[in-house]
């Protein structure tokens, strides 16, 4: 079975260098450009892009196809993570173990560096040279969709507005369908677009990037309670401290890990039901699952 961690090694690089490159070569405001890749620069494992371009390893595609979607993809998670750090909203000061970029630049600045790489994902795929016309406004139409009051930014404000209220798990798991859920399943529906799915093999993945939306949170609550600021690179304990929602705080510690173990069983089961079991997206579904930051 293709290993994840082997993947990112193999991939990260390059798609970090070609996230830069289309900001560093555009003609921007020294101090916007030089905030935008503040964050940007800030690193991680790029779980979403690395996702999209998994599906096109799992169906021959060659990863260049998938680059532009997969940035564009990586722009609007660092804008969604510059705003939700704001002191109106989570009010942080530590993202990826680096001081959060509102504290470094100011928060006005910070907001618009957020706007701008919001903006820049979509002139990233319209002028793309990979995708045909009709795969441009399919995933337009699919990233703004997830990214918008539909998904993303939806979720975000039900999570908001949950804040101090003990929510039921159904309303629970539907802010994280849409809050963290929603720009993973594009990872995926845009993979299956550029890799012409068939329909069958695109329901099952559907299937797999729902749980794995519902997957992730779970994961990242259970973090939050179990491990510490230097191990996450953010500051622990805030969804307590918040009096948020939470799969441990609603079902328990352990009710919260057999509820990622649940949904790690669903993506699994999907990836079967398409002869995936041994491919790159189950090894995703593990380390998504395990992860410890």
């Amino acid at each position: 079975m293709k290993n994840v961690k082997d993947f990112i090694g193999q991939h990260l690089e390059q798609v970090d260098q070609y996230l830069l490159e289309a900001i560093r070569t555009q003609p921007l405001t020294d101090s916007l450009k030089e905030s935008m890749l503040y964050s940007l620069e800030a690193g991680g494992k790029r779980v979403r892009p690395m996702l999209l371009l998994a599906v096109l390893d799992e169906f021959g595609v060659p990863l260049e196809k998938g680059l532009d979607a997969a940035c564009a993809l990586e722009y609007i998670h660092t804008y969604s993570l510059i705003h939700d750090d704001l002191p109106a909203m989570d009010n942080d000061d530590l993202r990826r173990g680096k001081p959060t970029n509102h504290i470094v630049y100011g928060e006005a600045t910070a907001i618009l560096a957020g706007d701008a790489l919001l903006t820049e994902a979509f002139r990233l795929i319209s002028s793309s040279n990979q995708y045909t016309d009709s795969q441009k406004v399919a995933l337009i139409t699919l990233l703004s969709e997830a990214a918008g009051a539909a998904g993303m930014v939806g979720g975000q404000l039900m999570d908001m507005e949950a804040e101090g209220k003990l929510v039921e798990l159904e309303h629970l798991q539907k802010i994280h369908a849409l809050k963290t859920g929603a720009l993973l399943r594009f990872s995926i529906e845009a993979g299956a677009l550029l890799a012409n799915v068939q329909l069958e093999e695109k329901k099952e993945l559907m299937t797999y990037a729902h749980a794995l939306g519902i997957l992730f949170q779970v994961q990242d609550d259970i973090l939050d309670v179990t491990s510490d600021s230097a191990s996450l690179g953010k500051t622990a304990g805030k969804d307590e401290a918040a009096n948020k929602s939470t799969y441990p705080a609603l079902l328990t510690l352990e009710g919260a890990i057999a509820e990622r173990d649940r949904y790690h069983k669903e993506a699994a089961g999907a990836l079967t039901a398409i002869g995936k079991q041994d491919g790159l997206l189950k090894s995703f579904a593990d380390y998504i699952s395990y992860r410890e930051n």
